[in-house]
């Protein structure tokens, strides 16, 4: 009984011991499973951070060579203002795009340094992105020069063109003005003043002094101004008129209307004012 009683316990410690062996090597076997996961996760977050700013870089690359093409089209006809506009405004997207490439290249070489990963292949990627933007640089330098070759033949051609607009302005100056001259003696010369009004207004007005009618001393504001070539009727308003000045006879008629008024009618105007431009009739 003795015998047996020792057995049991030997067998029992020898079971404990065998449990707290087989418990052990599992939690070990956990634990360093989750650290290798962890490692992996890490690695796996780190690469897709550098791949989205990996893909961020093309694409900026992607934009700055749709807006060079943009440049290169709109340079053909630059000396249009608007044109002029989009290419500065194109010029200075490509400008702002490679800045914030080149800064990305840089952080991307930054983490690359700082990660965990060891790996050649992204190094040889960073590196074609940093040889990308040195040849992009170029470009854009031949296309600024390009560019600034334009804008000089773009200031000759303004120049020649402000110069061609300031030919043009004095010509047409002098052309305005001389036809403006030659209304204005067109106009003098189909000009022409009459008057009518009784003996005693005539007088007052300077126009009739002893019944003739005084020359060059007239008081033009009692005039009506007209137009000969299209005045041809002057009505008088009264049943007696007279005309004072003198005017070829048969340029004209003076004649009653149905209410027995006198009305001049001109029917040869060159003829009618060829001896005075102005027209005295004195009426009662």
């Amino acid at each position: 009984m003795k015998k047996i009683l020792i057995l049991t316990a030997v067998c029992t410690a020898l079971l404990t011991s065998c449990g707290n062996g087989i418990g052990t090597n599992t939690a070990n076997s956990n634990s360093e499973r989750d650290s290798l996961q962890r490692i992996i996760d890490q690695k796996d977050n780190e690469i897709n951070d550098m791949m989205g700013q990996f893909n961020e870089i093309q694409e900026g690359f992607s934009l700055i060579n749709q807006a060079e093409g943009r440049v290169n089209m709109m340079a053909q006809n630059a000396e249009n203002n608007q044109t002029a506009e989009n290419i500065r405004e194109n010029m200075a997207f490509i400008q702002e795009t490679m800045a914030a490439n080149r800064q990305k290249i840089a952080d991307l070489e930054q983490k690359l340094k700082n990660s965990s990963i060891n790996a050649s292949k992204l190094k040889d990627a960073i590196n074609n992105l940093s040889q990308q933007l040195e040849a992009k640089n170029q470009e854009l330098e031949q296309l600024r020069a390009q560019l600034a070759e334009k804008d000089v033949q773009i200031a000759t051609l303004n120049e020649n063109v402000t110069n061609l607009t300031a030919e043009n302005t004095e010509v047409k100056q002098q052309r305005d003005e001389s036809q403006q001259l030659a209304q204005n003696q067109d106009a003098q010369l189909n000009t022409a003043w009459y008057v009518y009004g009784t003996s005693k207004e005539l007088k007052e007005h300077n126009i009739l002094k002893k019944g003739d009618v005084l020359k060059g001393d007239y008081d033009k504001a009692y005039f009506t101004k007209i137009d000969i070539r299209k005045t041809q009727v002057i009505p008088f308003s009264s049943k007696s008129a007279k005309i004072l000045t003198t005017h070829p006879a048969d340029s004209y008629s003076l004649m009653k209307d149905t209410k027995g008024e006198y009305t001049l009618r001109i029917t040869d105007a060159q003829s009618f004012w060829s001896i005075s431009k102005y027209l005295v009739v004195q009426v009662k």
